[in-house]
């Protein structure tokens, strides 16, 4: 196991890559562009990231397994219900739609470099450590479900 896996907390990768996006935006002001209803966008997404996270960890709790991603293998069951159904990692997957949330109301396509950081970072250091913990504890149920449901969308 590599030193970064499952060590820094998802919302903190998600505070790192919105300050990047907003350090990205700011170093070439010249590509901004004019987004109409910029904000009421960016509040939606941000709205529906965080409402599709919450909904994840909603699920994880009534399930009454552990929400800590960098602890999988306390898990106690492989959740399959609520948004698990569409998505493996809601979480994540509300997190990375917030994080476009902030890029449309910086209105500049530079700040999408860090949706992409975000999504490869999390995807290497996180959700591939998660899925090789979740298969060793799991075995064949997990196996179904991976087959089943897709990592992002």
């Amino acid at each position: 196991m590599s030193s970064l896996e499952r060590r820094i907390p998802p919302p903190v990768v998600t505070l790192l890559a919105v300050a990047l996006a907003w350090l990205l935006a700011r170093l070439a002001p010249g590509l901004a562009y004019p987004l109409p209803a910029r904000v009421p966008i960016a509040i939606l997404l941000v709205l529906a990231g965080v409402g599709l996270a919450w909904s994840g960890l909603r699920t994880f709790r009534k399930a009454r397994t552990t929400p800590d991603p960098r602890t999988p293998e306390k898990s106690t069951s492989v959740v399959q219900g609520g948004p698990y159904r569409f998505t493996r990692n809601p979480m994540y997957l509300g997190l990375a739609i917030a994080l476009l949330g902030v890029c449309a109301y910086l209105a500049n396509p530079l700040a999408l470099v860090a949706v992409i950081v975000f999504i490869a970072y999390i995807t290497r250091w996180q959700i591939i450590p998660e899925e090789r913990a979740l298969a060793a504890k799991f075995g064949e149920t997990y196996a179904n479900y991976r087959r089943s449901v897709r990592r992002w969308l």
